[in-house]
């Protein structure tokens, strides 16, 4: 039953202790904040750099919301008004998928794990660029492997990250995930709160004990 046990036993070098100044709605977000700033440990990002991350879920929102403090040129791309709007909250450029011009971008990061947005990523890094795939796909899928080589491309595969530096930038203030809080349920209504979660375009969703 993983942590939804009434107990459970684990190593202390596992805790991490969260600065009393980090509200609850913001530490929750640590796990996948760190995720996405570890393309920071794996790509150098400077101010100019022409970031395109391709997928405004959670894990794409929050990985525009750490990469938004390097200075680079980021843009997003959006299917829904919502992702916009958030977007826009925290002054990130958000684009459709007709928006994007070939060979465009320096770094490309596929967070939609669809042959889709690894087919628009492509699409869009220029020669010699880089593709972040932050994203596991479901079977196989088929890939042009002769033009990445002849392109030069770099694919980096980037999935956890360390929750040092995630809490240190949310003690900071440096990112605030709270927007993507979309649903709160009280524990009685945990199992409700699990099938609002499973739903399709759903961010976030809490459950709170007390």
């Amino acid at each position: 039953n993983g942590v939804f046990a009434e107990y459970l036993t684990l190593p202390v070098r596992n805790l991490h202790l969260v600065p009393t100044n980090i509200p609850d709605e913001m530490a929750v977000f640590t796990e996948p904040l760190a995720a996405a700033v570890q393309i920071q440990e794996q790509v150098h990002i400077a101010p100019g750099t022409r970031v395109l991350v391709v997928g405004a879920g959670r894990l794409g929102l929050l990985t525009a919301q750490s990469l938004r403090l390097t200075g680079c040129q980021l843009q997003v791309v959006v299917r829904h008004d919502y992702q916009r709007e958030l977007l826009a909250q925290w002054h990130i450029a958000a684009v459709t998928e007709g928006d994007v011009a070939d060979r465009s971008m320096d770094v490309c990061v596929e967070a939609t794990g669809s042959p889709d947005g690894f087919a628009l990523a492509r699409r869009a890094v220029r020669g010699m660029g880089t593709m972040v795939l932050k994203s596991t796909y479901k079977g196989e899928m088929p890939v042009n492997f002769s033009s990445i080589v002849v392109d030069e491309i770099t694919m980096v595969g980037s999935r956890c990250g360390s929750f040092a530096p995630a809490l240190r930038l949310l003690e900071r203030g440096l990112v605030d995930p709270r927007a993507l809080i979309q649903a709160r349920y009280p524990l009685s209504q945990g199992l409700r709160a699990l099938d609002h979660a499973g739903e399709r375009g759903v961010l976030k969703v809490l459950i709170q004990p007390s």
